[in-house]
């Protein structure tokens, strides 16, 4: 059997499990390991780029692949869409029906494990000892990395508080910092998919995700007389409703079967392929195949391409998921959705809010969001849909020392309510129920008046909106409430009202930003590529009253005032950084189509040899960048400058020739 495939006979291990580390799962049985690489396979050298894998018999090296040269980065989305469709491998447009499925041949050069590592860090079970009180009693794989303090964080955020008095079964899910100093032993060929997703849903490394299943029922077998655990599963992508779906189906089976399972479970999920982005991927979890499509950033923003469930010719149970990101967004609001347009506000503006819900399912729920509020801007600040009085960072966030911070707070404890009293924004959520009947008007409540975590649902603050309230959203969303419509289409109303104040808002910065960027005719072959124009609050400011959000939206308010708060938010900031290495990038490659244009054997002939010798290493050190930093260079311009470099070289005597072909580039 080759690595992630059972063998006949007994079941075996998991393929290339280094010993040590966590337990093994089947500490009774010692099978020899399978070989860590199919046969007449080299091991790629530590570091190499791994190239996307190409069907057997398509011709295609990765190399000559135009995709890993298409404009990446962080662009607003309405940025992406105003400038059209962006070509994918082949110059062709990239299309969301590409649902070939992959096959195992594609992957030979991913090894053991990178298939699991795509998804999943690790899985976790994490239950409740008498002496230690919750610990983690298995990791798999076991070879997974975990730090003492990362442990510990999962260890408390896996169950919820006491109060909450979770019966049954509950999920939720957490976000925790990970370790600094650690080695990232991520696939290269993964971080340039990272690239191809819209710019809210890219990793950030520095955190991990925990998507809990926690079950507590009574069992008078046991001395407390409650059974309580969690299965965990670790993961750097925000993918929610992805992997709430897998523990719905994994974690019932497995409190039942225990580790045998869940080493099958692993298994499956080893064979998954890559979170390619734009393709319908299809992904076996124990009988079933779950298809799903993860966004792309050529996506336009609001529309979510449909997975067809198609029918299984080998009876196995198939199930189409909607989106793999996105939260049940009315369900969240309902509580408090007279309050939607002040809420978004904040969150646009970075400004620190607390969520207190009674269970963590709720208070992750609403975390999760508002994030989502305004995409599909990336919200730049942290944010814990679920944080705890044990969390590392507790002591750096409840301080009354300093200004609570830019982050968004997901918390349970009654404690909270005491310790971030100080806080300027409060969100109190009851029970989250959908309403039968049309919910009375809410006024937002003073921060004084908030005493316990019993106090009455509703927003806490003292924030003036910037903008007048939209009555119309409002009247909708209590129609569709009288009309008994599903919450997945009132979801969908206020998603795409979110969407489009959003939009109304960002393009005119948009507008403005892009005209920073120099004329094409300043970009000289034979001098540095021109810098960007500084941005100036002032003459942005100046741009709103012909091109400002009047021209999409119809709301009134002080939007001015809006923007200059923005400017100084970390979302601000975050979105300007992505825009401006976009911009930049487009420069280097217009500077490298520029030099492509030019006849550069016929300058170096009129030229000494050193100048020659050092125009030949600039070259090269160019198309290094341009594939380091992904350049969007067409294929065709880079052939070009290769071809330009060898005939430079060729023109040289032959001592030189031999040292530029042999010498690489910094």
């Amino acid at each position: 059997a080759g690595p992630g495939q059972a063998g006949p006979g007994a079941p075996q291990p998991f393929p290339g499990r280094p010993r040590g580390g966590a337990p093994s799962l089947r500490p009774h049985h010692h099978h020899p390991p399978p070989p860590l690489l199919p046969a007449g396979m080299v091991r790629p050298p530590f570091g190499a780029r791994l190239a996307p894998p190409t069907p057997s018999g398509s011709g295609g090296s990765g190399r000559d692949d135009a995709s890993h040269l298409t404009p990446r980065g962080g662009a607003g989305a309405m940025s992406r869409r105003e400038r059209g469709p962006e070509p994918g491998p082949g110059g062709a447009e990239v299309a969301a029906e590409d649902a070939e499925p992959e096959s195992p041949d594609q992957c030979l050069s991913l090894l053991p494990w990178d298939r699991f590592s795509a998804w999943l860090h690790c899985v976790c079970v994490v239950g409740f000892d008498l002496e230690l009180g919750q610990a983690v009693e298995v990791i798999y794989p076991p070879h997974s990395k975990l730090t003492d303090k990362e442990k510990t964080n999962i260890c408390y955020l896996s169950f919820p508080d006491s109060n909450s008095g979770c019966l049954g079964d509950t999920q939720f899910c957490f976000r925790f910092r990970r370790s600094p100093g650690r080695k990232v032993s991520f696939c290269c060929f993964l971080d340039q998919l990272d690239r191809d997703l819209p710019v809210y849903l890219k990793k950030d490394s520095a955190y991990y995700y925990g998507y809990v299943y926690f079950r507590q029922v009574r069992d008078k077998s046991l001395k407390r007389g409650y059974f309580q655990k969690s299965l965990v599963l670790i993961s750097k992508l925000p993918y929610v409703h992805l992997f709430r779906t897998m523990l719905k189906q994994i974690a019932p089976e497995y409190f039942e079967k225990s580790e045998a399972f869940l080493e099958a479970v692993c298994s499956d999920i080893d064979r998954w392929p890559a979170p390619v982005p734009g393709k319908v991927l299809q992904l076996p979890l124990m009988g079933l195949i779950m298809k799903l499509r993860i966004p792309t950033y050529r996506d336009k923003p609001g529309t979510t391409p449909i997975v067809q469930n198609m029918h299984q010719a080998d009876a196995q149970i198939s199930m189409a998921l909607p989106t793999v990101h996105e939260v049940d967004l009315f369900r969240c609001f309902c509580p408090v959705f007279f309050h939607i347009q002040m809420l978004w506000e904040l969150v646009l503006l970075g400004e620190p809010l607390v969520v207190m819900a009674p269970s963590p399912a709720e208070s992750s729920e609403t975390v999760l969001a508002l994030v989502s509020c305004i995409s599909p801007l990336k919200y730049c600040s942290d944010f814990r849909p679920y944080f705890t009085i044990h969390d590392s960072e507790f002591k750096e966030y409840t301080t009354r020392t300093q200004a609570p911070p830019s982050v968004i707070l997901g918390v349970t404890n009654p404690f909270f309510a005491k310790t971030l009293q100080h806080w300027p924004h409060i969100i109190r959520i009851g029970d989250i129920k959908l309403p039968g009947e049309v919910p009375k008007q809410v006024k937002v409540k003073k921060l004084k008046n908030l005493k316990t975590l019993d106090s009455k649902p509703g927003v806490y603050t003292s924030y003036k909106p910037y903008l007048n309230k939209d009555e119309e959203i409002v009247k909708q969303l209590q129609k569709g409430v009288q009309q008994k419509r599903p919450t997945e289409a009132q979801s969908v109303i206020l998603r795409r009202y979110f969407l489009e104040l959003t939009e109304s808002f960002i393009i005119p910065l948009e507008r403005y930003v892009a005209s920073l960027m120099p004329l094409q005719k300043c970009i000289s072959p034979w001098k540095s590529p021109p810098q960007l124009r500084q941005f100036s609050q002032d003459d942005f400011m100046k741009t709103l009253e012909k091109a400002g959000p009047q021209l999409t939206s119809g709301l009134k308010g002080d939007w001015i005032g809006l923007y200059r708060h923005f400017l100084k938010s970390p979302n601000f900031d975050g979105w300007f950084r992505s825009r401006q290495k976009e911009m930049t990038q487009k420069l280097e490659a217009l500077h490298l189509e520029a030099l492509c244009n030019e006849n550069l054997v016929f300058w170096s002939q009129k030229h000494t040899e050193v100048e020659t010798v050092d125009l030949v290493l600039k070259l090269k050190n160019k198309l290094l960048q341009a594939d380091r930093e992904h350049l969007p260079v067409k294929t065709d311009t880079l052939k070009k400058l290769q071809t330009h470099i060898n005939d430079i070289i060729l023109a040289l005597p032959d001592d030189l020739q031999d040292i530029l072909l042999k010498t690489g580039t910094t």
